[in-house]
């Protein structure tokens, strides 16, 4: 069985579970997805392409690999790893079904670029004073190391470019899968603005779980030996 796709983000929304809690959840419509590649060695794999573009906009050697197994050029493509490709074959559409309500997902894709940003608005920081006379409002002020080791050290936070970079928000739990729109909706936020192309692939650290297993309580309880002495005067009465 393939372990992702490729989805659209769509935006996000909220739903109600059985005991009318709020959650929130992001759409995503996941495929449809074309396989392209079959791959068994060194490990089996799964090529797939998703979103069709027109001939022109391919690259002549892309398109030539296209003309070749039969398929429409697509815009994006990647490899997907794969337990077994006995049921797939080139040409194949792979849609939201393989996933399902109560699977774990890892989500990765680009974060929303913010321009470059100074230091409080990218890492957060306190400033400086905020009365007049002080020029240390917002500004980043001495950065060096004094005499020793008489070197900025690496990694030192600076205003820089903040966003646009390639995320993963793991463990997230789909909450609901519509297989006519090929919609997957998961719950929490996945890196991107509405509309971004993001990678859906099953979690390696949590398995199915399904939503209709009921929350075990569990019941601690007291030591009657470690009780305040007030509590066991109240129990006495």
């Amino acid at each position: 069985m393939i372990q992702g796709l490729f989805a659209r983000k769509v935006g996000m929304t909220q739903i109600f579970d059985k005991e009318s809690n709020v959650i929130p959840v992001t759409v995503l419509q996941a495929g449809p997805c074309v396989v392209l590649n079959l791959i068994d060695a060194p490990r089996k794999k799964i090529q797939l392409g998703f979103e069709q573009i027109k001939e022109n906009r391919a690259a002549k050697p892309q398109l030539g690999f296209f003309k070749k197994i039969g398929v429409n050029p697509m815009r994006y493509m990647k490899e997907f790893d794969s337990t077994d490709n006995a049921n797939y074959k080139v040409g194949q559409e792979l849609k939201a079904d393989v996933f399902k309500a109560g699977d774990y997902v890892n989500v990765s894709g680009f974060s929303i670029g913010k321009g470059f940003q100074g230091g409080m608005r990218r890492w957060n920081w306190s400033g400086g004073p905020a009365s007049h006379g002080s020029m240390q409002h917002r500004r980043v002020g001495s950065i060096g190391s004094s005499s020793d080791p008489s070197r900025v050290f690496k990694g030192h936070h600076m205003p820089g470019q903040m966003g646009d970079d390639y995320l993963t928000i793991q463990n997230l739990r789909v909450m609901k899968v519509d297989v006519e729109n090929n919609l997957v909706l998961v719950a929490g936020a996945v890196p991107g603005k509405a509309h971004n192309c993001v990678v859906v692939m099953f979690s390696k650290k949590k398995l199915f779980k399904s939503l209709d297993e009921e929350k075990v309580v569990h019941v601690v309880k007291k030591n009657p030996m470690k009780q305040s002495k007030a509590a066991v005067g109240k129990a006495k009465k």
